[in-house]
């Protein structure tokens, strides 16, 4: 009978483990939980059913491919062997490849990143900025060959031809396009044009997923410059339409957003020239009739006319007149009234009847105790002044 060390037990079934192929290429199902992601970039989760589970380990360099974020909860297919940690003796799932039950990947990773930004506020009416109505330089982001370019070239060229274009050749398809897109936002931004547009021709969502990144979401927010996004598909929005100023479905209607037509402003500045016009001459004839009408007022017809203003006026004048003079003689009268009162009061009066009035520092005397001996006094007469000096004081 031979007996096994634990470290020999767990290898063995290690090399049992990886000895079946079946096991070494497996695809399992389940939904996430207890899911740690380590600053090592390893992923440790736990995959189960309604009635069995098993850990799983996915590392850095197998989950750097991962388009979509890993969530518990979600429910996912995982490709990858079954193998043994020895030394805890603990089989697991060491997972090479994950994508979403029921949904694709690409369309989780857009939902995710999608939801992220909302609640970000990078989609929100208060970022976005108007178009210029009258560009004179557009910026255009967008492959070199196709269709799309060729568009945008004619409709700008025919509906508004004084503008300038820019186009900067960008890869809009595969690994390196969200930063070739990256990079021509960022010239163009710099480049001081009016108006950005960037996008590309229709495809699927694997061809469209450059539009769909946090890097090309990232430069769209950050330009100072309005963007107008125009990636070529009709119903479907990607982030890149979210984020933008302005979504345009084509290139196409892109260019017939960034530029208005020239002939119909044209038609538009001919059209109101003639209601200038036509206002002009309107007032220009009313103005016309009125200095005929007047010019055919004579001597005759003026004095008519004025002839009954005139009679009030004079009728005003003499009521006027008339107020005034009995107002003066009122006024006459309570005057010379003032006047005889005033006479009647004044000192004067009493010293013209021969009275006298005795002061001394300006204060009247009335009695004897007002002065003693050696003051000096006045006397006041009707028509002069005698100052005397008191050698006496009697008392009665």
């Amino acid at each position: 009978m031979t007996t096994l060390t634990v470290s020999q037990l767990n290898r063995y079934i290690k090399s049992v483990l990886d000895e079946t192929a079946l096991l070494q290429s497996i695809y399992v199902s389940g939904e996430i939980s207890n899911f740690k992601h380590y600053p090592s970039g390893h992923i440790y989760f736990t995959l189960k059913d309604s009635s069995s589970q098993i850990k799983c380990v996915m590392f850095s360099s197998d989950n750097a491919s991962l388009r979509f974020n890993v969530e518990n909860g979600m429910n996912v297919v995982c490709f990858g062997r079954i193998g043994v940690y020895e030394r805890d003796g603990a089989y697991q799932l060491y997972v090479k490849g994950m994508h979403p039950k029921g949904i694709g990947e690409l369309a989780l990773a857009y939902e995710q990143l999608k939801s992220t930004l909302e609640k970000r506020g990078w989609f929100s009416p208060l970022h976005k900025k108007p178009i210029p109505k009258y560009p004179k330089k557009i910026g255009v982001a967008t492959s070199n060959m196709g269709a799309a370019v060729e568009d945008i070239k004619n409709i700008i060229s025919r509906r508004f031809p004084i503008c300038e274009l820019v186009i900067v050749a960008t890869v809009v398809q595969g690994e390196n396009a969200k930063n070739d897109i990256v990079r021509s936002l960022e010239f163009l931004d710099g480049l001081g044009v009016d108006t950005i547009i960037v996008g590309r021709g229709g495809g699927s969502l694997e061809d469209l997923q450059a539009f769909n990144t946090i890097e090309v979401a990232q430069a769209v927010y950050n330009c100072r410059t309005p963007v107008i996004s125009a990636v070529g598909h009709e119903t479907d929005y990607t982030i890149c339409d979210f984020v933008a100023d302005l979504r345009a479905p084509t290139p196409s209607a892109a260019a017939e957003l960034a530029v208005p037509d020239i002939n119909s402003e044209l038609s538009y500045i001919e059209d109101s020239r003639a209601f200038m016009n036509k206002c002009i001459n309107h007032k220009i004839l009313e103005l016309s009739q009125r200095l005929d009408s007047l010019s055919r007022f004579n001597e005759e017809s003026v004095s008519l006319f004025i002839s009954p203003y005139f009679e009030k006026l004079q009728q005003i004048t003499k009521i006027m007149n008339d107020e005034m003079k009995r107002a003066i003689n009122q006024k006459q009268l309570e005057l010379s009234k003032a006047a005889s009162m005033l006479n009647a009061l004044s000192p004067l009066s009493v010293l013209a009847r021969g009275y006298s009035l005795t002061t001394h520092n300006n204060t009247v005397i009335t009695s004897a105790n007002d002065v003693k001996t050696g003051d000096i006094i006045t006397t006041k007469l009707r028509n002069s002044t005698i100052i005397s000096r008191v050698t006496e004081v009697q008392y009665e």
